[in-house]
């Protein structure tokens, strides 16, 4: 068993949650997919005209997956079920949305004087995607093997019972224009982290932040929050082998007219 008190086990432990962190992302992007399928066609009409190979493939997959993971489950020594705790009021909503927005501000300040710009090569393969000129406003940066670290205010959030995302592992941060990569860039990850610059840019930050806070409280799992929900599902998009074109922006815009987020 690991334990990441002792200093020689500690990288098998990020490691472990690196590769976690990444079956996550996997699992979220395979969630946006079904969902697009499901809003599309009934399981009557996939049943009747789908692939019987794909639909049994997809089915054993899926049951495969539920079952490994509800043995984890099963084994988490605390509930993940949510506290019977009252739910948070009007002024600790918007105090939470300060908190992010000045947060985000904050470290976009302290990592920019090290960042330096897209390389043409990745402004090359997002140019499909995003402007030329919001791609060569944004500023980048790896940390290589640092971590951003989590703020202040979440042992605040943790007293109202709810669990912040775990910062340290993500694989990047948006942080307005200025994206932060815990390790690498990636390309799955600069595309997500562009997402949220992108929405920041269309609807204010303050607006985001509220959306964000808003949309947490509810669902108490950020991947689950729709702001993040459309990322992951753009992101998938944007790596399939034959990848759609599209413009960010213009999914952004439809999403925010829509009150999606």
């Amino acid at each position: 068993m690991y334990s990441y008190d002792n200093p020689d086990e500690r990288v098998s432990v990020l490691q472990l949650n690196s590769e976690l962190q990444h079956a996550q992302l996997e699992l979220l992007s395979a969630h946006c997919a079904t969902h697009q399928l499901r809003l599309h066609y009934s399981a009557e009409d996939l049943a009747r005209f789908g692939r019987r190979d794909v639909l049994r493939k997809s089915a054993e997959a899926a049951t495969a997956l539920h079952e490994f993971y509800a043995g984890v489950e099963k084994r988490i020594s605390r509930t993940l079920s949510a506290p019977d705790l009252p739910p948070p009021t009007g002024e600790q909503l918007a105090q939470g949305a300060e908190w992010v927005s000045t947060y985000l501000r904050a470290q976009r300040e302290h990592y920019l004087p090290a960042t330096g710009p897209l390389s043409d090569h990745h402004k090359a393969s997002l140019r499909p995607y995003f402007s030329p000129e919001f791609l060569d406003q944004i500023r980048v940066i790896e940390l290589k093997g640092a971590r951003v670290a989590s703020p202040d205010f979440f042992t605040q959030i943790r007293a109202l019972g709810f669990e912040p995302p775990e910062i340290s592992h993500m694989d990047s941060l948006t942080f307005l224009d200025v994206i932060v990569f815990n390790e690498q860039l990636t390309e799955r990850a600069l595309f997500h982290a562009l997402i949220h610059t992108v929405q920041i840019q269309v609807m204010g930050l303050e607006r985001y932040a509220e959306l964000w806070v808003a949309n947490f409280v509810k669902t108490r799992a950020h991947f689950t929050v729709p702001l993040e929900v459309h990322a992951f599902s753009l992101a998938s998009k944007f790596l399939r082998p034959s990848p759609e074109r599209f413009s960010v922006e213009a999914q952004v815009r439809r999403w925010h007219a829509e009150g999606r987020y």
